[in-house]
């Protein structure tokens, strides 16, 4: 309907007939309406295509290392309790005889927050592709990696703001430096400032060489069998639960990429399988598509040659905790 004739419509007063989804009589308008589009141009082979897909570069694995999901409405609401009062201790916890037990009070903040749609669109040309149902799939393929791409990205940037500047180290060939003592000692403060030590850490893939380079600098039995450890092999050493090394790259201009990891070692607590008050320090709150799933793939019919595919989903990025996080800038 153009823009004009809606306008004259509604300024008369007319009243239009909902669309009753059949039985449209040729002649009359109707006006379209969300949930109409939505079941009109989803695809429920694509969405389920896509659900049971697994990315080869494991982008969304890395994302839930960072951030794992936590599946709400979309509005909803988590405590951010006040690390203090978890930790505060006391001496007057005894009972005298006819009184009661000492009172204390966990207030914590209470914090109303919503997921965000996210969505892209990629156009196909009849003309460019044969197979059109598998053009589709490729499609559906590129544009959800794109997605956790980006919000890997967001993970990555939320969990450095809220660890802060971190510790500049050197990590090269000067022989007696122990990078893993840098990490220990980086943990052990994190530990100190929130009471719950970082079970998992990030190291960015240069950050991971320089670590094995500065090893065997030493020139020592010691250095060449660190420097060959294992990242689960490492976890055990620093006692952490895990670790992993990013290797992702986004397009940062026309001609380069950048890592989506800068050259850092970040310490963090996180568990897979999260709620919405347990401790970790990031979070990613997600929420059900219409018709339920995570992701939801549409199909539209441009013109005689063009069809639009989209991919959508709900997700909001929200460091839940803003002390406990260790980070080395590593050099």
């Amino acid at each position: 309907m153009k823009p004009i004739l809606a306008a004259s419509i509604l300024a008369s007063g007319v009243v239009l007939a909902n669309d009753q989804g059949s039985a449209n009589k040729p002649g009359e308008l109707y006006l379209a309406n969300e949930s109409r589009f939505n079941e009109t141009y989803y695809s429920e082979p694509l969405t389920t295509y896509i659900v049971g897909w697994k990315d080869p570069n494991d982008i969304k694995g890395t994302l839930d290392f960072i951030a794992p999901e936590v599946t709400v409405g979309r509005r909803f609401e988590y405590k951010a309790h006040k690390n203090a009062e978890e930790f505060l201790s006391e001496t007057d916890d005894l009972r005298a005889i006819g009184s009661d037990f000492k009172r204390v009070e966990y207030k914590g903040e209470d914090v109303t927050q919503k997921t965000i749609n996210k969505g892209l669109t990629i156009r196909l040309d009849l003309d460019q592709y044969p197979n059109i149902d598998q053009a589709q799939q490729i499609a559906v393929e590129r544009l959800t990696r794109r997605l956790y791409r980006n919000d890997l990205r967001r993970a990555v940037a939320v969990a450095l703001a809220a660890a802060g500047a971190g510790t500049g180290v050197t990590w090269n060939t000067t022989a007696g430096k122990d990078p893993d003592q840098d990490v220990l000692t980086a943990l052990i403060a994190a530990t100190d400032a929130s009471g719950i030590r970082p079970n998992r850490l990030l190291f960015g893939e240069v950050a991971w060489n320089k670590r094995g380079l500065s090893h065997r600098a030493q020139n020592t039995a010691g250095g060449f069998a660190s420097a060959m450890l294992a990242p689960d092999q490492l976890a055990g050493v620093l006692g952490v639960e895990r670790i992993k090394i990013s290797r992702e790259r986004y397009q940062s201009s026309a001609t380069a990429k950048t890592k989506v990891v800068s050259d850092v070692v970040l310490g963090f607590y996180s568990e897979d399988g999260v709620g919405i008050d347990d401790p970790s320090c990031l979070k990613r709150f997600v929420s059900a598509v219409e018709g339920g799933g995570l992701l939801r793939v549409y199909v539209q019919q441009i013109s005689a040659k063009l069809i639009d595919v989209t991919v959508e989903h709900y997700s909001n990025i929200i460091a839940t905790a803003d002390i406990g996080y260790s980070c080395l800038n590593v050099s």
